[in-house]
């Protein structure tokens, strides 16, 4: 992304522009109108907002290339009880300053599109779903909101991707909201790391209360979703024969150097 495309005032906040900018497209519509409300309720509604999105870019600087397009994804994952999750997630397309309008010092959002769930623990199954379009090319785009509704119900397992292209591929749905769907669901799953070890049921460290029939079961939950986790790979076998060496995870490891920890303190 361009300096403008991360441009900050001194506080780190957007300038008026994009403020008034992000304001004109929350008062658009563009939702599917369902399940709303002020703030997220354990009733099962959907609230969605307009969060601003992170502009730090993870890529290398741009200097001496000619800036075209940007795509960006977040997401985030909160934990509401022990047995449910808020998911929201965005998708921004960003055009570069003055390519779409000759003189336009600011980027130009061409899409953005919202998704907000309400995920149960532990089967990681959708009990409420809405999605908005804050930004979209076409007046009919937000048309096609409601139908995605139908996520409710599913659990963001193996398979959730066939389904979700089952149900929404082609003119049944919007590519741009389709793809922010498919990088959402890694990162729910991400959070599932997360909450074990907060409550202490990691395969190894930090206390892991996990019996051997448990961490069996957490194994197979993750056999042959990457070539780390391939039956029969050196990293499963490690698992089974109750070697942790490859734990913690590499990035906690250095995070303990920094810090001038053992990794025996996690």
């Amino acid at each position: 992304m361009t300096r403008a495309g991360r441009e900050r005032d001194g506080d780190g906040h957007e300038p008026a522009r994009a403020r008034a900018g992000a304001k004109n497209r929350g008062k658009s519509g563009g939702g599917s109108g369902v399940r709303g409300g002020s703030v997220p309720r354990s009733t099962g509604e959907v609230v969605l907002n307009t969060p601003p999105m992170s502009t730090q870019s993870l890529l290398p600087e741009d200097e001496g290339l000619e800036l075209v397009h940007t795509r960006r994804y977040e997401t985030r994952v909160y934990r509401l009880s022990d047995e449910e999750l808020l998911v929201r997630a965005a998708v921004s397309d960003l055009k570069p300053p003055g390519l779409y309008i000759a003189g336009d010092p600011e980027p130009l959002e061409i899409h953005q599109m919202q998704l907000e769930l309400r995920v149960t623990r532990p089967d990681l199954r959708i009990t409420a779903a809405a999605v908005r379009f804050a930004t979209h090319p076409h007046t009919t785009c937000p048309l096609i909101a409601a139908r995605y509704e139908q996520l409710v119900g599913l659990s963001i397992r193996r398979g959730f991707t066939a389904k979700v292209r089952e149900l929404f591929a082609g003119s049944r749905g919007c590519t741009h909201t389709n793809a922010l769907i498919q990088a959402m669901a890694p990162a729910v799953v991400q959070s599932v790391w997360s909450l074990a070890v907060r409550e202490g049921t990691t395969l190894s460290g930090r206390g892991s209360k996990l019996t051997p029939e448990d961490r069996e079961h957490r194994i197979a939950g993750n056999l042959n979703t990457c070539h780390v986790w391939a039956e029969g790979g050196t990293h499963v076998e490690k698992l089974r024969r109750g070697d942790t060496s490859e734990f913690p995870p590499v990035p906690v490891k250095e995070r303990l150097r920094a810090l001038g920890r053992d990794d025996s303190s996690w």
